[in-house]
Parts: structure tokens; sequence; C-alpha cells
């Protein structure tokens, strides 16, 4: 079932979802359905699966010449997502990123999706690989995110790379597509990433999910400028309870987000992360409590892969 669908099903209640991190490579599915489990008793409507480019690093050989080495892979997203679907009839929502695939890597995989009975995609540009200073697409991939929902709005309507494919069979996904209520962090400003924003929707996102925030009134005021701009689509909130101290710097440096001062000053006061992660989950949950009273239509939370302060938070909020 399609995203819309499931909000529309709910009524105007508020539901709940996650994201996962696939495996390291060398790792097997057990890791996920571990932190999946304890989540399942919130019934989340779908949950959201990951996909990260390989990294890699250049070393320098005898010869003096470099050789590129793989050293991090996740693969398993469309493997994650097939066993998800099976193992507890939810649907399972794979990102699919410009970086790393050509336009027909990127038509093979939504074919494989396809075939799986995926009903959704989250279409996303992807972050520059640690070598790179800027994104840079492949050689005959997409270079943003909007191209990417184009290509995907034309597989939904038939239309293949190979035009000569005669009684072609349309796909049928939802798209959704990230929005960042503090802009995304290559935009001039929130104004003209909202304007890009649109045209992802008017080429055929179905939906919105925003990067995590840690206050409110930025995503309210990012909603309320996304419908100014004829923006209708369902604007889902992403939130992540803090969980260590080390959190304080990589959060804004990474993902370009502000962290309140009372937040801060809460966090700077723990002796241990321990005491971090109790501060953490009681932020999160006074924002998953007003977000529901203003009636977001779902709640997201991005896990990255531990469960237990998710279902704590959930546990007081559902």
């Amino acid at each position: 079932m399609k995203v819309t669908e499931h909000i529309k099903n709910a009524n105007e209640k508020t539901q709940f979802s996650f994201e996962i991190l696939p495996p390291l490579k060398g790792q097997n599915i057990t890791s996920i359905f571990e932190g999946i489990d304890p989540l399942m008793e919130f019934k989340p409507p779908f949950i959201d699966v990951t996909y990260h480019r390989e990294e890699y690093v250049y070393k320098e050989r005898e010869d003096g010449l470099l050789q590129k080495k793989v050293v991090r892979k996740r693969p398993g997203t469309v493997g994650i997502c097939a066993a998800i679907q099976n193992k507890y009839n939810v649907d399972a929502i794979p990102h699919i990123l410009c970086g790393g695939f050509t336009k027909e890597d990127t038509e093979n995989f939504l074919i494989d999706l396809g075939f799986l009975g995926i009903d959704n995609v989250m279409a996303l540009r992807g972050d520059a690989v640690k070598s790179e200073t800027y994104f840079t697409p492949e050689r005959d991939g997409h270079a943003y995110a909007g191209e990417l929902v184009s290509q995907i709005s034309a597989l939904n309507n038939g239309l293949y790379l190979d035009d000569e494919i005669l009684n072609t069979t349309p796909t049928n996904f939802g798209i959704g597509v990230a929005g960042y209520p503090e802009k995304h962090l290559e935009a001039p400003s929130l104004d003209s990433d909202i304007h890009f924003l649109k045209k992802k929707i008017e080429k055929g996102a179905t939906y919105i999910v925003t990067q995590m925030f840690f206050d409110n009134a930025k995503y309210f005021q990012f909603v309320e400028k996304c419908r100014a701009a004829g923006i209708t689509v369902p604007i889902i909130p992403g939130l992540k309870p803090i969980a260590t101290k080390k959190q304080l710097n990589l959060i804004p440096h990474r993902f370009s987000v502000e962290l309140p001062d009372s937040l801060i000053k809460e966090i700077i006061k723990c002796k241990d992360n321990r005491g971090v992660r109790e501060v953490g989950i009681e932020w999160c949950i006074a924002q998953s409590k007003e977000l529901l009273a203003k009636g977001a239509p779902i709640l997201h939370y991005y896990s990255m892969g531990k469960s237990d302060n998710i279902r704590t938070i959930a546990s007081a909020v559902f």
C-alpha cells in the first residue's frame, strides 16, 4: 500500500514509523530483526530501509600508482525489504540514490522492486563520498533528486529508457522525497530549497519526510512555508533522539541542523552517555507529543538500527 493511502486510511490519527540501516557487509539479517521486533507492537504502516553507497579510499601501491579499495559497504537493501514484507506483513520502503547509480542501474533496481511487490520508494540524491568535496554523479547518472523522481514517474507511466521496448508494463510506485526544515546544507536559502522541493512534487513525488530537527517550531514553519508555496502533499516529521555527547558536535556538523540551547545545556550537565540517553528520550517524547497534538500524519523515527530508546519514546506517545 502507498504511504498516502496509509495516511488516508488512518482518518487523521497519527501513525508511527521508523528507518533502519542495512548491516555492514559480512553480517546477517538477525540484527535487523532484533531491532524491528520490539517496535512492531506500535503497528508501523511502513519501515524505511536506507541505501548506502560503498565507501572507498585510494592506497598507494609500491609502483607509485593509486589503488581504489572499498573499505565499507552496506549491501542488501532490496533483500532486506523483501524479508521485512515477508516476515512482518508491513510495507518496506527502500531508499534509492542518485549517487552510485547510472540511469540503467536505477531502472533495473526499480524493476526488481516492482517484481517484489514494493509499493513505495524514497528518492534521494545522496551525499558526497568522503573522497569528494562535492557530490559527483555517476557518468550517465542523475545529478539531482528531481531527475531521479522524473525517471521513476516515467516508469510509472510505462516509459523505459529503451523506447523500442513494446507492450511495457507501468510500475506504480509512491514516491517519497526529503524535506529540510532548516534547509539543505548546500541550498543558499530555505525559500530556494522549498522552490526545488516543489519541483520534485510537480515531477511526481507524493509525500515528504523531513530531515531530523530538534525544535518543533522549525517543522511548523517549514510546513507553513511549503503550503504557502503550493505544496499540498503530506509532510512527515523525522525525529532522532540524541544518545551520546559526541552527537552534540556530530549532528550539527553532519546534518546541518541546530540544537536548542536548552537541550545543549541539559546534555552538558550529564556525567555520562547514560544520562545523555535519558535527556534525549525525554526531549524526543516532548517533541513527539506536541507533533501528535498538532496532527502530524506520521511520526518517523531515525533508529539507526537501535530500537531500545525508540521503543521507550513510542511507549510514552502512542
